[in-house]
């Protein structure tokens, strides 16, 4: 399936719909574990009415659109990654949900049904685009005029320990620079003025950001956590030589035995929950 792509993703395409994706896919009951704090926040901020016809953005393997579609008329997910939306469509059917729908597609540029929608969602699935003006703009125009829409962005890097510390540690000593403001990655709408300009922007009015704090869970105990991250963080031990990788995994494994309690392994993380409706 040839997907249209706004330019300004290409690289986001060749991210998710290749090796990240089907990372996320291998692990999907990992990653839904791992924020399901959020999960909830998501769908009882989100308040979806059983007539409701929802879109979720960046939906990822789909556990945010079929608890959507469990409440709503209708879910629609879509994701650039053509293995997770396939393992969206392999669940869905399992939990024999039928009034669910899933779509590879780019959001900045997809043309959805003008104002086909009553709400729009998204679990850390909007802080990737390459140009989110247009992004946004593209979304607000699926939204019905009254329609809501309720997303999960990450605060800045420094409250999100989960984050921050495996950054650090697989850096091996060297510099650590911060998150550029702008730019496709997880902390690109963690300032609330940024937020606000670009949904107001779109098109959409009473924008308001809630901060809520969950633990975010990597696993159930010390070698479990440890298997995961230095999977997930693969690409950057493979640049290192055999004595520093093997310091940096022991270094890893001795600061998540320090996160280690009765629930498993867990690390602080702070969201926003942001609001807004179309004008």
């Amino acid at each position: 399936m040839t997907v249209r792509v706004d330019p300004t993703n290409s690289d986001q395409l060749t991210a998710w719909d290749g090796d990240q994706g089907a990372f996320w896919a291998d692990h999907a009951d990992r990653f839904d574990e791992g924020a399901a704090g959020y999960h909830q926040r998501l769908l009882d901020a989100a308040g979806v009415d059983p007539s409701d016809r929802v879109l979720d953005v960046g939906c990822g393997t789909g556990k945010s659109t079929r608890d959507a579609a469990r409440r709503a008329a209708h879910a629609l997910g879509v994701d650039l990654s053509s293995r997770m939306i396939e393992e969206a469509r392999r669940r869905a059917e399992r939990d024999g949900i039928t009034n669910v729908s899933f779509e590879q597609a780019d959001a900045q540029v997809h043309p959805f049904p003008e104002a086909a929608f009553d709400l729009v969602i998204s679990r850390h699935g909007v802080m990737f685009f390459g140009d989110p003006d247009k992004a946004f703009a593209n979304i607000a125009t699926a939204l019905r005029p009254g329609g809501r829409m309720v997303l999960l962005t990450w605060q800045p890097l420094a409250r999100n320990e989960f984050a921050s510390t495996f950054r650090a540690l697989f850096a091996a000593g060297k510099p650590v620079p911060e998150p550029p403001p702008t730019g496709a990655h997880p902390f690109s709408l963690s300032d609330p003025d940024r937020v606000r300009a670009l949904l107001t922007g779109a098109g959409m009015t009473d924008v308001e950001l809630e901060a809520v704090s969950e633990p975010v869970w990597l696993g159930h105990d010390v070698e479990d956590a440890l298997a995961f991250i230095t999977a997930r963080q693969a690409s950057q031990l493979a640049e290192l030589d055999e004595e520093a990788k093997a310091r940096v995994v022991e270094a890893a494994r001795v600061d998540i035995a320090r996160h280690v309690g009765e629930h498993g392994v867990r690390y602080q993380s702070a969201a926003w929950v942001v609001h807004a409706t179309k004008a």
